[in-house]
């Protein structure tokens, strides 16, 4: 499957949650609403549809967190920057062992949970895969995730204008990067180049937009 039909959202990471809920506004043209926090994780966020199943999570910083346990860095990102996404799964107990018989170096699947702005409680199991590709804060290598039967998908509660065209991935070892995806099972469109980049083509209220 193509990453961009397998994608369930981006993380699109900020030190500030409202300097990047304004920064998407001002080139989107649609406000992101506040999820939540992620207790324990340090980070809160703020979503908008990219349309279907597909959403965009900007993520950042919890400041009522004292200590975190999340695996991101993002007090450095004075600018957004796309900096990973996650594939979902209907399944992810087939899914961690279909990455083991693959010999992909995947944690067991691991409980998430978060309360929404209206005070509903989400639940997700995720998968998180080894990567040797990140450079920073940029991880292109996703993680999987399956979101419990009793958790509306974020997507269909996010605001909605926007729409992506285009997911593609940008790496100086653009070969190698190919090949992992493919031992995950998916097809990935990536070119060669001397940055890693994680770019999202978004059509908006504004016209069309490159996230990277």
């Amino acid at each position: 499957m193509t990453v961009l039909d397998a994608f369930d959202h981006l993380l699109f990471g900020i030190s500030d949650l409202d300097r990047g809920i304004d920064w998407v506004e001002k080139r989107t043209g649609v406000r992101a609403v506040m999820g939540g926090v992620h207790p324990g994780r340090g980070t809160r966020n703020a979503l908008l549809s990219l349309g279907g199943r597909h959403y965009l999570e900007i993520i950042a910083p919890d400041p009522a967190q004292t200590s975190a346990n999340g695996p991101y860095a993002l007090n450095g990102l004075t600018e957004p920057r796309l900096i990973g996404f996650a594939v979902r799964t209907n399944d992810i107990t087939v899914t961690a062992a279909s990455l083991r018989r693959a010999e992909v170096n995947a944690a067991a699947p691991a409980d998430g949970s978060r309360r929404t702005a209206s005070g509903a409680l989400l639940r997700w199991k995720a998968v998180r895969v080894e990567s040797k590709f990140q450079s920073g804060q940029i991880d292109p290598i996703p993680f999987f995730i399956e979101w419990a039967n009793d958790s509306a998908h974020p997507s269909t509660s996010a605001p909605d204008g926007c729409k992506i065209e285009d997911l593609h991935l940008e790496h100086p070892r653009a070969g190698e990067l190919a090949a992992a995806f493919w031992a995950m099972g998916l097809d990935a469109k990536i070119t060669k180049a001397e940055q890693v980049r994680i770019v999202a083509v978004v059509q908006t209220l504004k016209g069309r937009v490159e996230l990277v």
